[in-house]
């Protein structure tokens, strides 16, 4: 196995886990578990978007375009989240099935549309580039600065629009929502934040070994790899939530 060229792809995994983790920490803290597919979805439908508009658009336009579909997407969830509290789950839900909704109709416009939201949903990590690994760099000093100001709603909605942008184009949909969740509800469930990233950290290597082992997709290796060490958190006992009592309950 080519060591060297297994460096970029464990780095993007690692800088990934850095970035997104502590905002799925302040994701399940908000309960607002949906916002994170709503905010991912939205950045890839921008992406793609450009795609049908533009005949072969450079990085930075599609990341430009992927931002702002972020940003736009979030600003609208946390709008939401005030005017209706109650119903922000749901409102939520719907935005992330108009953001795939229209993601799929600007697949159909580009000639390339398929493959392209096939990536954008679980991306080859295996092929991660040095500016995608240096983006994501970028991405997870931004986090880490800002982190004691992140229980601000102002301040966490723009970061996590940023942060999904950056990583959507890079790792995909599945990985993002994996990398944000995963180690978030082992802190959850008690573990400390280092070590849940590095829990996290390993269940990706896990993945990618698996990928090039059996020759099959990267990013769906790394997704159900992560899910599993996510869904092992349940084994832990931690803190458990109370179950709201039905119409007819006491």
């Amino acid at each position: 196995m080519p060591d060297a060229w297994f460096v970029l792809p464990v780095a993007a995994l690692l800088f990934g886990a850095l970035a997104l983790a502590p905002l799925g920490a302040q994701v399940l803290a908000r309960g607002v578990v949906f916002i994170d597919l709503a905010v991912a979805q939205a950045a890839a439908a921008a992406a793609l978007g450009v795609g049908a508009l533009v005949d072969h658009p450079d990085g930075l336009t599609v990341q430009a375009m992927a931002l702002a579909g972020a940003l736009g997407c979030a600003g609208l969830v946390a709008w939401l989240s005030r005017q209706w509290p109650q119903q922000r789950e749901a409102l939520i839900g719907l935005l992330y099935v108009l953001g795939a909704s229209v993601a799929l109709l600007g697949a159909r416009l580009d000639p390339h549309g398929r493959e392209r939201m096939a990536e954008l949903l679980a991306a080859d990590v295996l092929w991660a580039q040095g500016a995608q690994v240096g983006v994501l760099a970028a991405g997870a000093l931004g986090v880490r600065l800002l982190g004691r100001w992140l229980d601000r709603d102002a301040v966490f909605f723009t970061v996590f629009a940023v942060a999904a942008s950056l990583a959507v184009p890079v790792l995909g949909l599945f990985l993002v929502f994996a990398l944000l969740i995963a180690p978030a509800l082992w802190q959850r469930a008690g573990l400390p934040q280092r070590q849940a990233l590095a829990g996290a950290v390993l269940a990706s290597g896990a993945g990618l070994a698996a990928s090039w082992a059996f020759d099959a997709p990267s990013g769906a290796c790394v997704a159900l790899a992560l899910s599993a060490f996510g869904a092992l958190s349940a084994l832990r006992g931690g803190r458990r939530e109370p179950v709201a009592a039905g119409p007819g309950g006491t």
